[in-house]
């Protein structure tokens, strides 16, 4: 029903389209008159624009009088770093007539390149001929990549396979006298391994979850063990049976490290608490606490930061154990660090999360840079050699080496399900290199050991490196 207006007359009901739109003629209306209305031109503006493109164009060389520009042409003075650039045939004549340096301008506009800074270098450029396509890359004067080449490693080769697990292998350590090497698994139990034939010495049982983390003392006959149970044990090995337990995880038990010079031993787990035990009292020390997800990766070393942890949270701390507290949080990677390793030479380690593999050095924890390629997924463990080369296991089952110094990826393996297996369980938990580098033991989710050595047949012309320096360099 129509409305009445104040005069007396019908008004007719509009939609709030129809409003919209009659709102928008008028604004046009009153508006678009001034549209085509230009302002007038400033002599000032226009003269400071020109003033500024000169200079920045020809600054170098716009001062330069015909004498000048002779006495440089035949090596006099100081060098230039002038431009002759392609013109008509009237200033190819001229150019023949000794103003060899002079700027003349051209209907092509070429890129400028950058000043040299280089003293006693001559940069001028003569370009010849007519044509229309010059790039930038023709003038810039080209500067060889500072990223360090990578050192040539023999490819790495499985040699043997061992099978006596009846559950995923979780955890490997290894004796300091390089004689045996013990793993921890799935099924409960710890069995000790001799590294030269690799047949079964010793079965340890006394855990009632899997085992997750082993390490071996180099000072006492201790082998230390933690799993999901939430417990942590101490065995001797000259009875073969627990002696210590340590108590006081209120979840799992992921990793443990030890000293290498005082008597205590790391471990972290579910409850995000790194905990510090004494060996000798199984008394608990302190407790490092910070993380905000399970730690899940630790190594300690004989000066500060003597504590470094990796965690579900995407952070790395380093700590000071005297003080308890935090040194310095690492914020870099995006995802859960699941792995950690430390150089047995230089002071730097690198971590290993889904994202990336990152180098930091120690005791700041700076970093330093990025692997140059990524596994893409989740990596698992890791661990480094003294000659630098740095190996990587995944949950996919790929096992891929890298040069330490560069970041250089050389060889990528993909590991081999036993048969029986689902192909989903080729996957490595854990790995770690023997005390002299020179082979490397997988534990691995079909329930199998395979160790690996390098080929002492491969030779630099056999397997040439394949290595393109980075383009860009991230800084994060």
């Amino acid at each position: 029903m129509a409305t009445m207006a104040a005069d007396g007359l019908p008004v007719e009901p509009q939609s709030l389209k129809k409003l919209s739109l009659k709102s928008l003629k008028r604004s046009l209306d009153l508006f678009a008159p001034a549209q085509t209305l230009l302002f007038a031109p400033d002599a000032e503006s226009k003269r400071i624009r020109t003033g500024c493109k000169v200079r920045a164009e020809y600054g170098a060389v716009k001062d330069l009088s015909a004498e000048q520009g002779r006495g440089q042409g035949k090596g006099t003075s100081a060098p230039s770093t002038a431009l002759a650039l392609p013109g008509t045939q009237d200033t190819k004549d001229a150019h023949r007539e000794g103003t060899s340096n002079a700027i003349v301008p051209a209907p092509l506009m070429l890129p400028k390149a950058p000043e040299s800074t280089i003293p006693g270098k001559n940069t001028t450029l003569s370009i010849s001929g007519s044509s229309d396509r010059f790039s930038t890359s023709a003038l810039m004067e080209r500067i060889p990549s500072r990223w360090p080449r990578p050192v040539w490693h023999a490819p790495w080769k499985n040699y043997r396979v061992i099978s006596g697990h009846l559950g995923w292998v979780r955890s490997i350590a290894f004796d300091p006298g390089n004689e045996w090497f013990c793993t921890g698994s799935a099924d409960r139990t710890i069995k000790i391994w001799d590294l030269a034939s690799g047949t079964l010495k010793l079965t340890l049982t006394g855990h009632i979850e899997q085992v997750r983390g082993l390490a071996v003392s180099q000072r006492h006959t201790y082998l230390f063990s933690a799993g999901d149970d939430k417990q942590v044990k101490c065995w001797d090995l000259e009875q073969n049976k627990v002696i210590r337990s340590y108590h006081g995880h209120l979840s799992g038990v992921y990793c443990l490290a030890l000293h290498p010079t005082i008597d205590i031993l790391l471990t972290g787990g579910r409850d995000s608490v790194c905990r510090v035990w004494d060996i000798r009292t199984k008394a608990h020390v302190s407790a490092l606490t910070g993380h905000d997800n399970t730690v899940c990766s630790v190594f300690a070393r004989p000066t500060d930061p003597q504590v470094v942890t990796g965690s579900h949270d995407t952070t790395i701390k380093l700590w000071d154990l005297v003080a308890g507290r935090t040194m310095c949080t690492l914020t870099h990677h995006k995802k859960s660090v699941r792995a950690m390793a430390m150089h047995p030479k230089e002071k730097s380690f690198a971590s290993a999360s889904a994202d990336n593999i990152k180098k930091f050095s120690l005791p700041k924890g700076e970093f330093l840079h990025n692997m140059l390629s990524q596994q893409k997924t989740i990596i698992n463990s890791m661990a480094v050699n003294e000659d630098g080369v740095m190996a990587t296991g995944g949950d996919n089952g790929s096992l891929w080496f890298w040069d330490w110094k560069s970041g250089h990826n050389f060889q990528q393996e993909q590991t081999i399900v036993q048969p029986g297996s689902l192909e989903s369980e080729a996957c490595i938990y854990a790995l770690s290199y023997d005390v002299s580098g020179s082979r490397l033991v997988t534990c691995e989710a079909d329930k199998t050991i395979k160790m690996w050595k390098e080929d002492l047949t491969a030779t630099p012309e056999t397997h040439p490196i394949n290595f393109k320096p980075p383009k860009d360099i991230r800084r994060y």
